[in-house]
């Protein structure tokens, strides 16, 4: 069987892996939009633009072990006409090569946003997605004073840390009443700008961005809704990035914000996965409901299963969803998905923060804060389809590891 997939980020790179180490033997094709070696994302915001993670740590696999295990990569290619049907397909390339396939799975990720105000293009405003972006950044920081970072999701509190930790005078502009407020609740956001705020950084939340100032030379400055400018020689935009779905529109595959896929991969075409950033899948706790996963751990997850889809072969329950985010020495361990909990328990204080949260009695995530004890007490406790007494949590002097029972009925 002929298996093309598109997209060489994490979440296809571990697809292609998996299907050789499940004994798949035939070609596997892996495109990629950008030149070279995959590579990984998480540390473009942290290591790499902080100077101390060398380009080459970035890679994802060698090219030794992708020809010797006999991965055809097509770096630096793109898809620009594609045909599918009843018992597979081919995939036309950007250099005139064509792709035939029986199966195909899509990992081609997501985009970042851009800023749609005036001046949005403007030399000096850079997002952050591939390593060319991370460069791009590298640089701009370098001979920087005054550093604007619009949003306050994990990227742009990641680049602000960085920023910060280099001297730059920071502020983040975040248009919500606080930050990281789609994924966690409000005590952990008061604790994590807390801590920024405690590095110097100024946080303005409830700021809408109007426009831009600036020049050929760069941006000089970023004007607030109420009137307020801000003085700035670099801007990063970290608000969200968009599944990139086009592909799997014109192959007439079921899109909703992202490519409709179930946690294995499984999409509308029985030949097709999909899999990372541009899938999203069921909600675990409101079935009705569609979610995207944004994670290391969700890609490789996700990825490890639809190998076993594509191979007719059944896929292992899928693990724990987890996720962080380095802050400088901010360290964020989330577990499970609490979207959706009806109750939620605030443990710690100070340097250290656990918030648990709950849904009809259940346990179903956590956001920790610098306490990795808690954390793995969490993904134990979900792991085993286990609990722990809201009650007894609120004591931080008492291990969460020791309050792990069985869980309540649903």
């Amino acid at each position: 069987m002929r298996i093309a997939i598109v997209g060489a980020g994490q979440a296809g790179v571990q697809l292609a892996t998996s299907l050789r180490s499940l004994g798949h033997d035939g070609p596997v094709v892996l495109i990629g939009a950008e030149p070279g070696l995959p590579y990984q994302r998480p540390p473009l915001s942290k290591g790499f633009l902080a100077g101390t993670t060398p380009a080459e740590e970035l890679d994802l696999r060698e090219r030794s072990y992708l020809d010797g295990v006999g991965i055809d990569l097509r770096a630096g290619r793109t898809v620009v006409e594609a045909t599918l049907g009843d018992e597979g397909g081919t995939l036309r390339l950007d250099d005139g090569s064509e792709v035939a396939f029986d199966a195909l799975a899509l990992a081609t990720g997501a985009t970042s946003r851009t800023l749609p105000v005036p001046g949005g293009d403007l030399p000096g405003v850079l997002g952050l997605r591939t390593v060319a972006d991370a460069e791009a950044l590298r640089a701009g920081l370098a001979g920087a004073t005054d550093v604007v970072v619009v949003g306050g999701g994990f990227i742009g509190l990641e680049v602000a840390a960085t920023a910060r930790a280099q001297g730059r005078r920071v502020t983040v502009v975040e248009a919500a009443d606080r930050l990281l407020a789609r994924v966690v609740s409000e005590p952990f956001s008061a604790h994590v700008r807390a801590w920024h705020e405690a590095q110097g950084t100024t946080i303005l939340t409830g700021a809408a961005v109007s426009g831009l100032t600036g020049g050929p030379d760069g941006v000089t400055g970023v004007t607030l809704a109420d009137g307020t400018t801000l003085p700035a020689d670099v801007v990063v935009t970290g608000i969200g990035a968009v599944p990139a779905c086009d592909l799997a529109r014109a192959l007439g595959l079921s899109v909703e914000r992202g490519i409709v896929a179930d946690e294995h991969g499984r999409t509308s075409h029985p030949r097709v996965v999909a899999i990372g950033d541009c899938a999203v899948q069921p909600h675990p706790h409101e079935p009705d409901r569609l979610l995207g996963v944004e994670s290391v751990n969700n890609a490789v997850e996700q990825a490890t299963a639809a190998a076993s889809v594509l191979l007719g072969q059944e896929p292992a329950p899928r693990g724990v969803p987890w996720f962080w985010s380095n802050q400088g020495e901010l360290k964020l361990q989330l577990a499970g998905i609490s979207d959706g909990h009806d109750e939620r328990v605030v443990r710690g204080g100070g340097e250290r923060l656990t918030v648990l949260y709950y849904r009809r009695g259940r346990l179903i995530a956590a956001d920790v804060a610098d306490n990795p004890r808690d954390f793995n007490a969490v993904k134990s406790a979900l792991a085993k389809g286990a609990t722990i007494d809201p009650r007894a949590a609120i004591d931080s002097e008492v291990p969460l590891r020791s309050l792990i029972s069985e869980p309540v009925p649903a």
